[in-house]
């Protein structure tokens, strides 16, 4: 199984080939986000779903008690890379709340149940963004 940078590399060599299929039914694409302290290009392989031909990603970070530093960054600077397969595309990164949440956070943990045993262990409501292709 793949992880971190080693997931990375591999899913953009292969276009995915590799890396996409991260586990049965556990699909993954590649963020791209812009450092908010560095200005650097920082990327991420993580799980989506796509709805309403958008992919929707989840900041768990496992449950910590804070979000992911790539969360901070698509705050900060929310025009995006994404890369899913070898559809590479501009979006602009959105937090979504309310019923819209709760809906899309139920489709992201039908892929990964973990997700509510992350929600469990923080008091921090665990942000779902519906990355809007631009």
């Amino acid at each position: 199984m793949l992880f971190g940078d080693e997931h990375v590399r591999r899913y953009e060599e292969t276009d995915g080939e590799v890396g996409h299929d991260w586990q049965e039914g556990v699909p993954t694409l590649v963020l791209t986000t812009k450092g908010r302290k560095t200005g650097q290009e920082r990327k991420f392989a993580l799980i989506y779903q796509e709805v309403d031909g958008n992919p929707v990603i989840v900041a768990s970070k496992g449950g910590a008690s804070s979000h992911p530093g790539w969360y901070f960054n698509l705050v900060e600077h929310p025009e995006v890379g994404v890369q899913v397969k070898a559809d590479k595309f501009k979006a602009r990164a959105r937090t979504t709340s309310g019923e819209e949440r709760t809906k899309l956070w139920e489709k992201l943990a039908a892929v990964w149940p973990d997700y509510n045993e992350y929600a469990k262990k923080t008091d921090r409501e665990i942000p779902v963004v519906v990355l809007e292709r631009l």
